[in-house]
């Protein structure tokens, strides 16, 4: 049986993983349920841009994110935080009879995106993004990518005709942001907009001043 407020989150390994951090910390503020799926190039990009080192799976994964939030001061509640290896094919997220009711993947590479286009479903990320799909359930991609070719679009556009809501890393300046927070929690806000999760992480439309 579904639950009403688990929603699967992937890192992959294109550049932005300060997207995906801020995601699953806004999720978990929120009170939200989240299972977290994390590519090979995803630890790595995470490394580089946040020098984040998310060594092994499981609980070891959720304590290193529990001390870097700390450490950010943005301790926050892990208990309703799980993380599942990308070769765990007895995640509840392969099944269309288990799992959650949504997923986002933020950041998409282009490579993931390029995977579930195609319905690859190579690994655990790729598969649960292809129940998704399969089952008609809200799959939104955060691709952070410059330029994009015609290979990327076609992918894109192929997925978009599917219902899968395609959400670039793009954010708007409207909010005349003064720090890097805002930029990420403009991208954050959109994203709980398209889950339907009421929030106060960016300013509504239109803006003051």
């Amino acid at each position: 049986m579904l639950s009403r407020n688990l929603i699967t989150v992937a890192w992959t390994g294109a550049s932005g993983a300060q997207y995906g951090l801020r995601l699953v910390h806004a999720l978990l503020v929120l009170q939200q349920r989240v299972d977290l799926l994390i590519s090979d190039a995803a630890r790595l990009v995470l490394r580089q841009e946040c020098d984040l080192d998310l060594q092994g799976d499981g609980a070891v994964v959720i304590q290193a994110l529990g001390r870097y939030f700390q450490g950010m001061g943005q301790a926050v509640d892990l208990s309703g935080l799980r993380h599942f290896a990308n070769q765990d094919w007895l995640a509840p997220m392969a099944s269309g009879t288990a799992g959650s009711r949504s997923m986002v993947v933020c950041p998409c590479s282009m490579g993931t995106l390029a995977s579930i286009a195609h319905g690859l479903s190579d690994n655990l990320l790729e598969r649960a993004a292809d129940v998704m799909i399969k089952e008609h359930r809200p799959l939104i991609l955060v691709p952070r990518e410059a330029p994009f070719s015609a290979i990327h679009l076609e992918n894109m556009l192929s997925l978009a005709r599917l219902g899968v809501i395609i959400l670039p890393a793009a954010p708007g300046f409207y909010q005349r942001p003064d720090k890097l927070e805002d930029l990420l929690d403009f991208i954050v806000a959109r994203i709980l907009d398209q889950l339907r999760i009421a929030h106060t992480f960016a300013p509504a439309w239109p803006p003051k001043g």
